[in-house]
Formats: structure tokens, C-alpha cells, sequence
């Protein structure tokens, strides 16, 4: 799940029907549904420098705008973010971008995943994708390479992200990405290789009105295997919703229910900008086994100010088994601690 989004969505009107998703038209975009996103997070090395790596691609129908003729109505924008986690150098570095669809400017493709926003790029070259996005101080030109099937989240791709069947949103993933490239900061480029993970969901409302921000992990598992955990929470950090699920190396997969989950935040730190309380290490109960997790770099907390205007936190961490035993790497995302997301 990609944070900001949800500032876009509104109250739906009705649930959103189970269906069969087909590729590759799903890869590409639904413009008919107010509200979507293509996310990449990964883990890569560079000799004995490590990094982790976030590019998020949004896509939001403005309603108000549907019915003009005019070709300058902005019925669709386009907005994105991406980051650097630099753990040597104990630095997160990210940029944003914004337009609205047309002209040249931005696009997200309907049969494929192809969405372009001006100098940025997220696109599907075979079986591939390619990812460039020069920013400002920094640079991503990575190429991910799908070593596993799809996984489809909740019902077949359907997921529940609340007690009422309006918060859903269709949903899959794509664990496990063998990635290559560059990684360039302050003018200095990084041959790099690694393992990444890529989120794909589009919705018409997916936050429950008592619901003000959520937590979530997408963790590649170092024997193959790929966890998903998340949950929903209140104003006064209750859990509202909780949903993920768990496949094996082999295949198997495990979807796991609302009441199956268990978050306990175990440290806290203190953005020293927005003064959010952000709960940056975990345990985490779920049907395949206890977890925690561990972020590599507190200060991972990025201000979309200027696209979203939606402050959260979201960075390369660590996943330990039950007793302390590295076994895994992805991203947790934690939203709605400097404000709650608003609809």
C-alpha cells in the first residue's frame, strides 16, 4: 500500500464488485475509479554500500471536472515520489512531482503500466519494468525483473481495508523483483543490484471514517517468500482493520483475516521537524509466525508538501523472526502521525 492517496479518495458510493483481474490490462491504469498507484520499494548493494530505494506513481480522477469538454480540464493528475536511503551515509534524499494528465506532460496508459510525468518514467518492457527518475540531488534508473508469479491480495484481488465493504480496493503485488542499475547521488552513480517489491491497487474509497492513518510492511523474505502486514488505525491508535498475508518460497499462500494480526510498537522516534511520534520498531503477530520489525534509519520521514500535502514515514527496514534472526528486508510505511489523513 502507498501512503498519500487516500488524501484524494472520497465517500464511495457502493462497494466495489468482486472481479477477475486480466493482464495485462490490468498493469495499465483505471481511470474510471477515483484513486490509484503503482509503488516500488526495494533493498539494493553497491560493493559494501547498501541502500533502499521508494518510487510511488498516483493517479487521481478529480470528479468535479468529468462532464467538461474543454481539453484543459484537468480531469486527471499525476503525482509521484521517490527516495534514496542511504544507510552509510545516514541520509534520505527524495523529490515529488506533479501534473495534470495530457499535453504531453503526464500520462498512465490504459492496456499497460506505462505512466510518464514529465522527466519521470514507470514502464513495462517485456516482462519488465524500467523506472528513471533524475531528482533533485539524486537519480533512480532501475530495471526490476519478475521472478514469481503475481500475488493477488485478499479475495483473489479484492482486499478489505475496513468494517464496511465500501473500504476496499483491488490489489496486487509483485514480491520478490530481481532489481539492476543506477543509483546516482550528488552526481556520484551506483552500479547496483537487489531485490524490490511492487504494490498496484486502485480504489474508489478504501479509509473507514474513524480511520486516520495506517501502518504496513511489503517484506521479501531471504529464502523467497513474501510478507504483507497492515493495519488501520484510529485517533487514538486503536486498530480499526488489519489484513496481509504470507506466501512461501513454494507458493503457498496465506491470506489472513481482520482478527488474525497483532501490531505492538516496541521504540519510538521523534521527527525533529513535524515533532510526529513515529513507531519505528515492531512485533508483529501473525498466522505464519511472530516478526519484528526494525527500521535501518529512523529519519526516513518524507514531506509531500508540494504534491499531496500529506507528511509520513516510509523506509528501508529489517524483518527478524521470533528469536532475532535477520530474515528478511523490505519497506514499512507509517501514515497519519503528523496529521491524520483527510478525505
Amino acid at each position: 500500500m502507498a501512503a498519500l492517496a487516500a488524501a484524494a479518495w472520497a465517500t464511495p458510493a457502493g462497494a466495489l464488485p468482486p472481479r477477475r483481474l486480466a493482464f495485462p490490462r490490468d498493469f495499465g491504469s483505471h481511470p474510471d475509479l477515483r484513486t490509484e498507484w503503482w509503488y516500488i520499494t526495494g533493498h539494493a548493494t553497491s560493493g559494501a554500500r547498501e541502500f533502499g530505494f521508494q518510487l510511488t506513481f498516483f493517479r487521481s480522477r478529480i470528479d468535479d471536472t468529468q462532464s467538461m469538454r474543454s481539453a484543459f480540464a484537468a480531469k486527471q493528475l499525476i503525482f509521484a515520489h521517490a527516495a534514496i536511503t542511504d544507510l552509510e551515509g545516514r541520509r534520505l534524499w527524495h523529490d515529488q512531482r506533479i501534473a495534470r494528465a495530457g499535453f504531453g506532460i503526464a500520462s498512465a496508459s490504459e492496456t499497460d503500466t506505462d505512466i510518464r510525468l514529465r522527466d519521470w518514467s514507470l514502464r513495462r518492457e517485456g516482462d519488465d519494468y524500467a523506472a528513471r527518475l533524475p531528482a533533485s540531488g539524486f537519480a533512480i534508473d532501475l530495471r526490476f525483473a519478475p521472478t514469481q508469479p503475481l500475488l493477488l491480495q485478499g479475495d483473489a484481488g479484492l482486499s478489505r481495508k475496513g468494517p464496511d465493504a465500501e473500504q476496499a480496493s483491488y490489489y496486487y503485488s509483485e514480491p520478490q523483483l530481481a532489481a539492476s542499475g543506477s543509483l546516482t547521488l550528488q552526481g556520484r552513480r551506483f552500479e547496483v543490484q537487489g531485490r524490490a517489491w511492487l504494490d498496484h491497487e486502485w480504489s474508489e474509497a478504501i479509509l473507514h471514517p474513524d480511520a486516520v492513518g495506517w501502518d504496513w510492511i511489503g517484506m521479501n523474505l531471504f529464502d523467497g517468500g513474501a510478507l504483507t502486514a497492515f493495519r488501520l488505525r484510529r485517533r487514538d491508535g486503536t486498530a480499526l482493520w488489519f489484513g496481509g498475508s504470507m506466501r512461501t518460497a513454494d507458493g503457498r499462500l496465506q491470506v489472513f483475516g481482520p482478527d488474525a494480526l497483532r501490531f505492538e510498537a516496541e521504540a519510538h522516534w521523534t521527527s525533529p521537524r513535524t515533532r510526529a511520534v513515529y513507531p519505528t520498531r515492531w512485533r508483529i503477530e501473525t498466522p505464519a509466525g511472530v516478526f519484528r520489525v526494525r527500521a535501518l534509519l529512523d529519519d526516513q520521514e518524507l514531506d509531500g508538501d508540494s504534491s499531496t500535502g500529506t507528511v509520513y514515514w516510509e523506509g528501508l527496514s529489517e524483518l527478524l523472526d521470533a528469536d532475532g534472526k535477520p530474515v528478511g528486508r523490505g519497506y514499512l510505511e507509517l501514515t497519519g502521525y503528523a496529521q491524520a489523513l483527510k478525505l
